[in-house]
């Protein structure tokens, strides 16, 4: 697989990219979550990997209520560093995440999950987000605390009975051994970069799919 190019693109190529129908993952309408963690008067942080972490900041910095989403790495070894480039090979057990600090008097723990399966992630293909392949881009939920354990497993559970998918959901709940930021060239991208061939194609769906659908969560200028 290519690595996704860090550089700005042509503006030439840009247009072409922009000219061109977008693709992304099916957007499903997931269903409220009968368990959710308790609402606290504090900020609250939730990890989620959902293949390339460009497109999970980018759709979480346009949720109302999240003060930070910031592109990084979980679920590998506890004490273990990694960068981008050892990721990228697929063999460190750490998967591409996005660390979300959220206000959970605005939006709740329950609801990032529902965004997370409606728009970002498909959770039926396992360690494979479109368009990209291996261990590193699967999608999994990493509770901080047991609140968000109970609602990620329940939530899970309710996803598959939905039937909302033709395949079972194979996302899974892994423990949180440590979340790592990723480089700043990888913070914001989408934000920075939207005429970048992946944004526009892959990404930018996912963003207007998270307007259309949670009108009330979205807001149009991104967090920090």
């Amino acid at each position: 697989m290519e690595r996704r190019s860090k550089a700005l693109i042509p503006l030439l190529v840009a247009a072409l990219f922009a000219a061109t129908p977008l693709h992304a993952e099916r957007a499903v309408q997931a269903p409220v979550p009968t368990i959710d963690a308790a609402p606290t008067r504090k900020l609250e942080t939730a990890i989620f990997a959902g293949g390339c972490y460009w497109g999970v900041e980018g759709v979480f910095s346009h949720v109302k209520g999240v003060h930070l989403a910031v592109s990084g790495f979980a679920g590998g070894p506890k004490g273990r560093r990694v960068d981008y480039e050892t990721v990228s090979g697929g063999n460190t057990g750490f998967a591409e995440s996005v660390r979300v600090t959220y206000d959970p008097t605005q939006v709740s723990y329950g609801t990032l999950m529902r965004i997370f399966f409606s728009v970002v992630a498909d959770p039926t293909t396992l360690n494979y987000q479109r368009p990209d392949s291996g261990t590193q881009y699967r999608s999994a939920l990493f509770p901080l605390n047991a609140e968000q354990d109970k609602a990620a497993r329940a939530y899970l559970v309710q996803l598959d009975k939905a039937g909302l998918w033709r395949d079972p959901i194979v996302t899974r709940v892994e423990p949180f051994t440590g979340f790592q930021n990723a480089a700043p060239d990888h913070q914001d991208f989408a934000r920075k970069n939207p005429l970048h061939p992946y944004i526009l194609r892959w990404d930018k769906p996912k963003i207007a799919a998270l307007k259309a659908m949670f009108p009330t969560f979205y807001r149009e200028k991104p967090s920090a």
